[in-house]
C-alpha cells in the first residue's frame, strides 16, 4: 500500500490498544489519527473526515453506541467497533445502527487489516447500476435474476433469491438476524430467527461445495451471517 494511502481515525481510550493499533497501521503506510474520547473523536472526524474509523464501544465521555449514531447522521464510511467477549448485545446494537463490522479484544492485527481492506472495498464498490455480482464461483446476473454456480444454473425459491440479493449487495459486512429478516421477511417478522436458519441452510446446499464448511455464507456466532468477498 503507498505510504498516506487512507486516513484512519482511532476513537479508543485505552492508551496500550491505542499505541498498538497506531503502529501496526502505520507500519502498513496508514494516515492514523487519535481520540481519547468520544466528543474528541467527533468533532475530529467532523474537521478531517477519514476513510475509516475504528470506535471503542467503552469510552469515558459518551457511550460508543451514541457516537455512532451520531457519527451516522453525516458520515458515511466504513466504522468498525471494538468490543469486549461479553458484550455480544452491543456487537448486535452497533451493527444495527450502522457499524461496518466488530472486533472482539483481544485481536489480532491481521484480522484487523482484513477487516478494514473487506470495509472499504464495500464502501468504494459499484453501486446498484451493476447487473452481475461474481464470488468465487458464484455468479448471479441480477437483471435475468438467474444463478450460477461454476457455471450451472441453480434454482433459488423467490425468498432464498432475495437474501441472496440482500446479502450481495452488502458483500462483507456482517448483517444481523434483525437486519436480514426486516429486508426479506419484513418488519413484522424481525425476531423470527429460525426462518433464517432454515433458509440459509438450504442456500448452503445449493451454493456451497461443503455446507457444513461454507466458503460464501458465514456465520458470525450469535450475531448474523457474512457473505464473503475474494
Amino acid at each position: 500500500m503507498q505510504a498516506n494511502s487512507h486516513h484512519i481515525l482511532i476513537i479508543e481510550d485505552e492508551q496500550p490498544i491505542r499505541r498498538f493499533l497506531k503502529a501496526s497501521l502505520s507500519n502498513e503506510g496508514y494516515r492514523v489519527s487519535e481520540a481519547v474520547a468520544g466528543e474528541e473523536g467527533l468533532r475530529m472526524a467532523s474537521a478531517q473526515p477519514p476513510d475509516l474509523v475504528i470506535l471503542d464501544l467503552g469510552l469515558p465521555d459518551l457511550d460508543g453506541q451514541d457516537v455512532l449514531k451520531r457519527l451516522r447522521e453525516w458520515y458515511t464510511s466504513p466504522v468498525i467497533v471494538l468490543s469486549a467477549r461479553d458484550q455480544e448485545t452491543q456487537k448486535i446494537k452497533a451493527l444495527d445502527s450502522g457499524a461496518d463490522d466488530y472486533l472482539t479484544k483481544p485481536f489480532g492485527i491481521g484480522e484487523l487489516l482484513a477487516r478494514m481492506r473487506t470495509a472499504m472495498r464495500h464502501a468504494h464498490r459499484v453501486g446498484p447500476e451493476a447487473t452481475t455480482a461474481t464470488i468465487g464461483a458464484l455468479r448471479v446476473d441480477l437483471a435475468a435474476r438467474l444463478v450460477y454456480r461454476s457455471d450451472k444454473e441453480v434454482h433459488l425459491t423467490p425468498l432464498e433469491y432475495k437474501l441472496l440479493v440482500t446479502m450481495i449487495k452488502h458483500a462483507g459486512k456482517v448483517l444481523t438476524h434483525r437486519f436480514l429478516l426486516r429486508e426479506v421477511w419484513g418488519p413484522q417478522d424481525s425476531q423470527e430467527n429460525h426462518y433464517l436458519r432454515v433458509f440459509i441452510a438450504s442456500m448452503r446446499r445449493k451454493l456451497e461445495d461443503d455446507p457444513a464448511r461454507p466458503r460464501y455464507i458465514l456465520t458470525e456466532q450469535g450475531v448474523g451471517y457474512r457473505l464473503a468477498v475474494e
